[in-house]
């Protein structure tokens, strides 16, 4: 029976486990969005902690995209360069490197996170945002109105969807993932809380998703038919009362990007307004990706994330077939080690420890 530590083989990629790092912002790029040696050593650790899949956080693929001016991205090819060692020492430690490719859009411009997460002027170094709609996103001390994207930005984002993922692919990554969820860009175009345009990108479902299949297309384009394409969806913006992003959209979503080649579905939730009802608590998203699941049969793969802290949940999600992967995000912040004692708990072939390590576990 399949179990968490069984391989995973997407294309011709063979993940050698099914947990994976979930994208987390570190927000350690100062002003340039570069890779520094932080960005080595974090991700680095996760994978000599046995993780079969680690995942660089959302990466912006213009400089207007970034979350904050700190930032990490990928949008010139000193960005790339700068993320080589990364990818040469994840390798080298058995793991798979991937990279999200993301857009904040209005989300875009503020300050780190334990700074106040506030929107960042421009004469203190920060640049107006790229909106779907002009009316003001519905967070505090936004601006009254954004910039309603033009025709020409949207194609502008995706030929940076394009390049990106051949710099990603230059710096040695083997699965893009293109960031649709959590109320940045893409999702902004695919939420009609959001959405309110009524030229070939809004208005009905199809003109909603045309520049997440527009984003996507342009990576599969660029990314080598033997590597996996994976998108992470908003399954649900959690907002019952109101039209917006559901699961049934979701599945119809999800459809459309199997048809474009995409690998893998990993299944997220709400982001994109404050007034969102959603659960909490363990596995609380893991029912969306189990809706995805039923309308990819086993043509694709998807992910689950959310709550999942123990080895014994984790295993259960995989050996029940609820997800072929688990990405978890907060415990590898807690310890970056847990696969290994996770193997050891199950009593499962699972990744070796470390030989500078073992002294410390008895082997």
């Amino acid at each position: 029976m399949t179990n968490l530590f069984s391989p995973l083989r997407l294309r011709d990629l063979k993940i050698p486990n099914r947990i994976a790092v979930s994208p987390m912002c570190q927000y350690s790029s100062p002003n340039d969005g570069l890779a520094r040696e932080w960005h080595r050593v974090h991700l680095g650790s996760r994978a000599v902690g046995g993780a079969g899949l680690v995942m660089a956080e959302a990466t912006a693929v213009e400089e207007r995209g970034r979350i904050s001016t700190h930032d990490l991205g990928i949008w010139s090819d000193a960005h790339a360069e700068a993320l080589e060692p990364v990818t040469e020492f994840l390798k080298s430690q058995g793991s798979v490197p991937a990279i999200q490719l993301a857009h904040a859009g209005h989300k875009a411009s503020k300050n780190q996170p334990w700074e106040g997460n506030v929107p960042v002027s421009l004469t203190d170094g920060g640049w107006e945002v790229l909106s779907p709609s002009p009316e003001a996103y519905p967070f505090e001390n936004e601006p009254e109105e954004m910039r309603r994207a033009t025709t020409e930005d949207i194609e502008g984002v995706i030929d940076a969807f394009r390049e990106s993922a051949r710099r990603s692919l230059e710096a040695g990554f083997e699965v893009a993932e293109v960031h649709a969820a959590h109320g940045y860009l893409l999702h902004q175009f695919l939420s009609p809380v959001t959405n309110r345009r009524e030229d070939d990108y809004g208005g009905s479902f199809e003109n909603r998703t045309r520049i997440v299949r527009e984003a996507t297309a342009a990576v599969r384009e660029v990314w080598p038919d033997d590597l996996p394409v994976f998108v992470r969806i908003s399954g649900t913006d959690w907002l019952p009362d109101r039209e917006s992003w559901d699961l049934e959209q979701s599945k119809r979503l999800t459809r459309d990007l199997v048809d474009l080649g995409v690998d893998l579905i990993d299944v997220s939730s709400g982001g994109v307004h404050p007034d969102q009802q959603g659960p909490s608590g363990p596995n609380y998203q893991v029912p969306l990706a189990e809706g995805i699941d039923e309308v990819v049969d086993d043509e694709v793969a998807v992910g689950a994330v959310g709550g999942i802290t123990r080895a014994e949940q984790a295993d259960a999600l995989v050996r029940n077939e609820r997800a072929d992967l688990v990405l978890v995000a907060r415990e590898f912040l807690r310890d970056p080690y847990f696969p290994l004692r996770w193997a050891d708990d199950l009593g499962l072939e699972g990744p070796e420890w470390p030989v500078q390590y073992r002294r410390a576990v008895g082997k």
